[in-house]
């Protein structure tokens, strides 16, 4: 097994811990002074994040003993040990993409495990780029990969807040303190870089089409999440943006002074953004969606689940909820989709430890949701929604 932490981890962690905190501390005694309603989550959202980022790095070193989270950081120390051989390799293997038959990068490219792959690339050369700080230990880059998740988190709850203020404690709990997202936003991953992507993405959206807050460094923020949620997770902007569609809709027409004409209004729209959505997709094809166009996803869909089964073996946390082989399956399998997502794996379901922390989780949610339910009733709940 190899020792991507090492003593020296433990060395820097702590210098690199005093860093991020004394920043911290200075920007929230600037921002939220005593008295501020926000004040007291501030820090205790950070360090739950740096918590996760830590606890998953120690998980997948001491329990997997491997995982991609490593094979990252593996292509980060080798753009490490490059820009000791000269500056130039640095900056040629973080900026660009030079080509496998370079004679001056071929030997550090033949060793990296995802070059070649856009989406893992930014996950690797952010650790890169964090490794100048770190000494290119994996805890320490670990961290401000969870410094990047929370500020993007951050931004979204000040969206939410400034919307439900009276929500302060809710809204603290379901952005920040959800086991699953703290362990599996904060560390060395993929989804890291997308919670804080999405974060700012919801915050310049707010800013700029419900505030009206047309700002240069708003623009700014939402071309760069838009940017790298593409290139990281492109399906996330594609959930992202009918729905951010939907959110306009329904707090523009809520000004509209019927209830009728609400309906109407919102029945059209609808329907126009559904067709707008569908003919994108099939525009913009292979070349730019690629396993996620509308030709195939149905088959990206299987695929993933496919993989799913095999590699989580006999610990619990497997699922399977049928063939998917058109785009109408996937309808079809919508109803058993969200019940995976938020609903397992039941208790009954776990094998080992690790996965009987995540069903726990599942099982308050199905608690939560009966009890919602229960309380407020279907109709209620419509009128809400």
């Amino acid at each position: 097994m190899q020792q991507y932490i090492t003593p020296l981890d433990y060395l820097i962690l702590p210098f690199i811990l005093m860093l991020v905190y004394a920043i911290a501390y200075r920007y929230r005694n600037k921002h939220y002074p005593p008295n501020h309603p926000l004040r007291k989550y501030f820090l205790p959202a950070l360090t739950v994040k740096i918590i996760g980022s830590i606890v998953i790095g120690l998980v997948y070193q001491y329990y997997y003993e491997g995982g991609d989270t490593f094979n990252y950081f593996h292509d980060s120390q080798i753009i490490y040990k490059a820009g000791k051989d000269g500056v130039s390799n640095w900056l040629g293997l973080v900026f660009s993409s030079p080509d496998r038959s370079s004679l001056t990068y071929y030997k550090y490219i033949q060793q990296m495990h995802f070059y070649g792959d856009l989406s893992s690339s930014i996950v690797y050369k952010t650790a890169a780029i964090f490794g100048l700080i770190t000494l290119n230990t994996y805890l320490p880059t670990a961290v401000l990969f969870a410094v990047l998740s929370f500020t993007g988190a951050w931004a979204m709850f000040l969206v939410f807040h400034e919307m439900y203020p009276k929500y302060k404690k809710q809204l603290t709990i379901a952005i920040f303190f959800i086991p699953s997202v703290v362990i599996w936003g904060s560390g060395i991953f993929k989804d890291t870089i997308c919670m804080a992507a999405l974060g700012w993405l919801t915050y310049s959206s707010f800013q700029l089409l419900i505030k009206r807050r047309v700002a240069f460094k708003n623009i700014i923020i939402l071309a760069l999440s838009v940017y790298f949620t593409y290139l990281v997770k492109v399906y996330i902007i594609l959930a992202f943006i009918p729905a951010l569609l939907v959110w306009l809709l329904f707090l523009y027409t809520k000004k509209l002074p019927t209830a009728s004409l609400r309906i109407s209004v919102n029945v059209l729209v609808l329907s126009i953004i559904g067709v707008i959505v569908y003919f994108t997709l099939t525009l913009l094809g292979n070349d730019i969606l690629g396993k996620y166009s509308l030709e195939n996803v149905a088959k990206t869909a299987e695929v993933t689940r496919g993989w799913i089964v095999y590699a989580s073996g006999d610990e619990g946390s497997a699922y399977d909820i049928g063939k998917i082989n058109t785009p109408a399956d996937m309808l079809l399998k919508i109803p058993a989709a969200i019940n995976v997502t938020l609903f397992r794996p039941y208790l009954w379901e776990s094998k080992k430890v690790i996965v009987l922390l995540s069903a726990l989780e599942s099982f308050l949610f199905l608690f939560l949701f009966i009890k919602l339910i229960l309380v407020m009733g279907l109709k209620r709940i419509w009128q809400t929604i």
